[in-house]
């Protein structure tokens, strides 16, 4: 049998899942659900002398106040809103535009090749704003109209731009691994250096699905004609267009993994190479800082609300015993260590179809952290592990934000099952990338280990 603050565990985790189908916004259901749960664990315990574990009177509250401030005053998590404007910043310096161009010149004469631009292009792009939402209308923008031009099938020119766009969430500089660093305190860098070799992976999983599927079936991608030929003009533009954001990329996790700079400050670094190369291409005017710094405190806000509501919602439960009850769960699974790890990741994938990866990422990890770490395995390991299965939570319908990012500006005869059709087998491939860093474990510990010994 089930003790009193266990039940209320379960109901509390519930709760949540049900109410999410409300549309609720999630800061406030977090918040909600916390609030109520302590006041009538309390009065359970106050009352009925019900045992509601270590929740038995006000000074929960008290100790809400005291971890929320402990979250605003966490100098990691001032990374985050400088992050955001680099993105921005970087998303209004047309430098994408030029790298687009430039590409499609290139690659473009090549059956997939407009693909493969895509997905290279996602991969810079990722490693130099990571804002999936910016990169996936972006790129939509840019060049659903040219493959459309092209003749390329709309599904699989949906599925090539969505999954290009989501690499920005697991390649470094990634707001999400920032995160899952604060939650479990580990090393933003190690994480950062963990997750690059995985990151790329995944994206050349992308431009290989690409090419072969444009051989095996010509009908998904024709080779464009009147291209003009490849010369060394050609081929100047195109390193004239990469050097840019190459530059601001090095500059970024170049000083984070030299040791030369902390990620708050090498964020602060990004957002003034970002600002200085909008500059550059004369996209920069007092319109443009104002829209930029609009969204970034707007973007900030959304993601500091939900840190909020979910440390709120981590305490109550953590006050009813609900992390050794979840890890109790764990453990007794008649499972060897190794297949407990492949159920949480089965769990977060399911979770995935649901909720946005921060829902999952502030209350799902936080809980099966520790038991992951009793469990012997190593927590960077299991933590760019956890990301790269979040990643499939962008393409996972019905809630997966790539696609409503997508649909949003996606021509007329781009049809809501073209774009669910042609994600399918990007996430077979994320799948695929899970299961080679899960076997793998020197994807994510050989860097690491060579940067810091």
């Amino acid at each position: 049998m089930f003790e009193a603050n266990e039940i209320l565990v379960m109901a509390m985790l519930g709760s949540f899942i049900l109410l999410i189908f409300t549309g609720y916004p999630v800061a406030w259901l977090l918040a909600g659900i916390s609030v109520v749960f302590s006041v009538g664990a309390i009065l359970l315990s106050q009352y009925f002398d019900v045992d509601t574990y270590f929740l038995t009177d006000w000074r929960i509250f008290g100790v809400m106040v005291q971890r929320i401030f402990g979250q605003m005053s966490n100098w990691v998590l001032v990374a985050l809103p400088m992050f955001i404007f680099m993105g921005l910043m970087l998303e209004r310096s047309g430098i994408a535009e030029r790298l687009m161009l430039s590409f499609i010149k290139l690659f473009g004469r090549f059956r997939g090749g407009l693909g493969v631009a895509v997905i290279t292009i996602g991969i810079l792009l990722a490693a130099s704003t990571g804002i999936v939402g910016a990169s996936v209308v972006l790129l939509a923008m840019l060049s659903i109209p040219v493959m459309l031009e092209q003749r390329y099938s709309p599904a699989f020119a949906s599925g090539v731009v969505a999954s290009a766009g989501t690499l920005g969430i697991l390649i470094p500089p990634s707001i999400m691994l920032i995160i899952m660093a604060d939650q479990l305190s580990l090393s933003v860098g190690n994480l950062f250096m963990g997750a690059l070799i995985p990151g790329v992976m995944l994206g050349l999983l992308y431009i290989a699905y690409v090419i072969i599927a444009a051989i095996a079936y010509p009908k998904l991608a024709q080779p464009p004609k009147d291209l003009p030929p490849i010369t060394l003009k050609l081929i100047g533009e195109v390193l004239l267009a990469v050097i840019p954001p190459l530059g601001l990329i090095l500059a970024v996790l170049g000083s984070i993994f030299f040791g030369i700079a902390t990620p708050t400050e090498a964020a602060g670094v990004g957002a003034l190479g970002a600002t200085i190369l909008a500059a550059m291409n004369r996209k920069l005017s007092f319109a443009v800082i104002k829209e930029v710094c609009e969204k970034t405190t707007l973007t900030t806000a959304f993601v500091f609300g939900i840190f909020l509501g979910a440390t709120a919602f981590a305490v109550v439960l953590r006050s009813l015993g609900g992390d050794e009850f979840i890890g109790g769960l764990l453990r007794g699974i008649p499972l060897p260590p190794e297949g407990i790890v492949i159920v949480i990741l089965l769990i977060a994938f399911v979770a995935g179809f649901f909720l946005d990866w921060l829902e999952i990422s502030l209350i799902l990890l936080p809980l099966v952290g520790p038991v992951v770490s009793a469990l012997g395995f190593d927590l960077i390991w299991f933590v760019v592990l956890f990301a790269v299965a979040l990643q499939t939570s962008f393409l996972t319908p019905p809630v997966g934000f790539s696609l409503f990012y997508l649909k949003g500006v996606v021509p007329p005869q781009i049809k809501t099952k073209h774009i669910y059709m042609g994600v399918i087998p990007f996430i077979l491939l994320q799948l695929l990338a899970v299961a080679m860093v899960f076997i793998w474990e020197d994807l994510v510990l050989w860097l690491p280990r060579m940067m810091y010994g």
